[in-house]
């Protein structure tokens, strides 16, 4: 089998070579494509003039530090119980080195979950705290969320409640081509978030910015087809979207989760690492599940930003590689990160280190 997948593989890397020659800034949007393309060496591989970039497609490092000051604020109180994923817990805030595994080491009550239905089980198990589930994610952690949320109401769960940092992506991809400098011409969407609104998700590339987009898997075979089928268009001068992930990848996409959404969201303006503001780019409960929102529960206040050493927000909107940050490798390390991109296991600081893949 894996004799079969080099063969494949070759055989795409010969077809990107026959093309006729070209420069080239792609943008893979997702975390998992980053770590992905890392782990394979694809960078090595493509032709010189060919550069892959990261995009804002990890979710912890999209969330910018002054909501994570806002967190770690909440976490000390007594009350409170914080639920959250592995990769939060050492996500910094404005201060270096604060965290909210520092603050778990300082008192508050903090418990990694894996699933956003595992944080109601535990208020479930633990009447006495007001249990606070960080909902990170884009749309494809949403609808596990809303069913958490859904689940919570129906059993009178009410000492869960959800802080919401989810986010869709089409907005933030609009914010980005719309900043100055912007030097991307062509993007790999990303499979798993297509897998719920589908093909017709990443339509708008094309349609509106005459920009390549190919929804891509995440097997090496299916980025270096991805490229292939992007420096294929761009010979062709034929800017449109192609679906390389149609093995998991419908037209209309998930139906049963869109609806989902639907049912327990609305859209707001929310805050994004590196962009900043943008409207309708957030996930807010809707107002028949305000019992449940952290934000309103807690009165939650997001402080103002503060300058910080750490880069990542250029490095999430492809303005600058990992390698060329100066805290990168020296006072930033998975070990003591600066940053949530190197502290995220989509993080693309974090796949430059582990894989040595600094372009």
């Amino acid at each position: 089998m894996r004799s079969e997948k080099t063969g494949r593989s070759k055989a795409i890397l010969e077809a990107i070579y026959a093309l006729p020659r070209q420069d080239a800034v792609l943008m893979e949007v997702c975390g998992t494509h980053t770590m992905a393309i890392a782990k394979a060496g694809i960078k090595s591989l493509l032709p010189e003039g060919v550069r892959l970039v990261s995009g804002p497609g990890c979710p912890v490092c999209v969330t910018p530090a002054e909501v994570i000051d806002a967190a770690l604020a909440l976490s000390m109180d007594k009350k409170i119980l914080i639920a959250t994923y592995g990769d939060m817990i050492r996500v910094p805030g404005s201060a270096p080195g604060d965290s909210l595994q520092r603050r778990r080491g300082l008192g508050a009550e903090i418990k990694i979950v894996y699933s956003p239905v595992d944080a109601v089980e535990l208020a479930r198990e633990r009447p006495d705290r007001e249990v606070v589930f960080l909902g990170v994610g884009f749309e494809t952690t949403a609808p596990g969320t809303a069913a958490a949320v859904l689940m919570a109401k129906e059993a009178g769960v009410n000492n869960f409640s959800l802080w919401s940092m989810l986010k869709t992506v089409e907005p933030a991809l609009r914010a980005l081509i719309g900043t100055e400098g912007f030097h991307v011409q062509g993007f790999l969407c990303p499979g798993h978030v297509a897998s719920i609104i589908g093909e017709r998700g990443f339509a708008f590339l094309p349609r509106d910015f005459g920009i390549p987009a190919v929804i891509s898997g995440f097997e090496g075979e299916d980025i270096l087809l991805a490229v292939y089928l992007l420096l294929r268009q761009m010979t062709q001068a034929r800017p449109r979207l192609e679906n390389e992930y149609r093995r998991a990848v419908s037209k209309e996409g998930n139906t049963l989760a869109m609806n989902m959404l639907a049912r327990c969201f609305r859209p707001r303006a929310d805050i994004w690492r590196g962009l900043g503001r943008i409207e309708e780019s957030g996930l807010a409960l809707r107002e028949e599940f305000s019992d449940f929102d952290a934000e309103r529960k807690f009165a939650v206040k997001i402080p103002l930003p503060t300058k910080t050493a750490c880069r990542c927000g250029e490095v999430i909107c492809g303005r600058l590689r990992p390698g060329d940050c100066p805290l990168f490798g020296g006072r930033c390390t998975p070990e003591e990160p600066v940053g949530p991109c190197m502290v995220s296991s989509e993080g693309a600081c974090a796949a430059a280190y582990q894989y040595q893949a600094v372009d």
